[in-house]
């Protein structure tokens, strides 16, 4: 969908597309990054809901998705949120996100899957030949065509998660190779595995009902296992694989950040 001429709320126009488009964006996300340094998830929802007129969150109703969800449902109930279903998720994830969205009372969300799965992974064995396609196939490029029509999406995303996330900001430019760039914000990205876990048990949110089985982090079923006590909760992620992200916060194989002050 084409994307018109955006305009911030401090009036500055923004082209659709173009090195000024990076520009103003990396202004801005210079100026959010440095006014919420000290601000709670909460205000960083807000001032991206605020400053970012289309925005979606996108959200895989895994075992810490109810955090951030609850708090958009409290800012912005028809928040767009999608929900990518790779049509290899578990079954207790597709019913966890039917139930969740019900009794958050979310207004918005839209289902996404990839087109042509009967001719492009006929048996559904891409992920054993190679992960990183269907991670492209299967969640990537859904995710980009869904996106298309936005100018920023939110995440879950934390600093505590792996390596390639310790110095996340709350704010940063994401600019993709087939579409204009656009802003992200990872309003959860100084929380640590505890102020998860406070946070939806202050609030009495249910958990997705793998955690209590042993899945800390949860993706597809055939790409996530069980966690030993002391293993990093990320370990069941592709497991003796050289492999910790499924691909969607990555532009042409490197994670992009443009102007991602901390």
């Amino acid at each position: 969908m084409p994307r018109d001429q955006l305009t911030l709320p401090n009036g500055e126009k923004i082209l659709p597309e173009g090195p000024d488009r990076v520009a103003a964006l990396t202004r801005q996300v210079e100026k959010l990054n440095d006014g919420l340094r000290h601000h709670s998830a909460t205000d960083v929802l807000r001032a991206a809901i605020d400053n970012v007129p289309n925005l979606a969150l996108v959200s895989s109703f895994g075992a810490e998705s109810v955090a951030l969800l609850h708090l958009a449902s409290m800012v912005k109930r028809d928040l767009p949120v999608l929900f990518i279903d790779t049509e290899m998720l578990f079954a207790e994830t597709l019913v966890y996100q039917q139930e969740l969205s019900e009794r958050l009372g979310l207004r918005n969300v839209q289902t996404i899957r990839a087109q042509d799965v009967a001719e492009k992974d006929p048996d559904g064995t891409l992920h054993l030949r190679d992960p990183d396609a269907c991670c492209a196939f299967r969640k990537t490029v859904p995710l980009q065509h869904a996106l298309e029509g936005f100018d920023g999406w939110i995440t879950g995303r934390k600093r505590f998660q792996s390596g390639t996330r310790a110095s996340l900001p709350f704010f940063e430019v994401e600019t993709p190779a087939d579409a204009p760039a656009r802003i992200k914000v990872n309003p959860l990205a100084h929380w640590q595995a505890s102020d998860v876990s406070d946070y939806i048990d202050e609030n009495r949110l249910p958990r997705h009902p793998l955690v209590a089985q042993g899945y800390p982090s949860i993706g597809c079923a055939p790409c996530t296992t069980k966690v030993k006590p002391g293993e990093d909760p990320r370990a069941g992620r592709w497991r003796n694989i050289e492999k910790e992200e499924c691909g969607i916060h990555f532009v042409d194989g490197k994670m992009v950040r443009t102007g991602a002050k901390t």
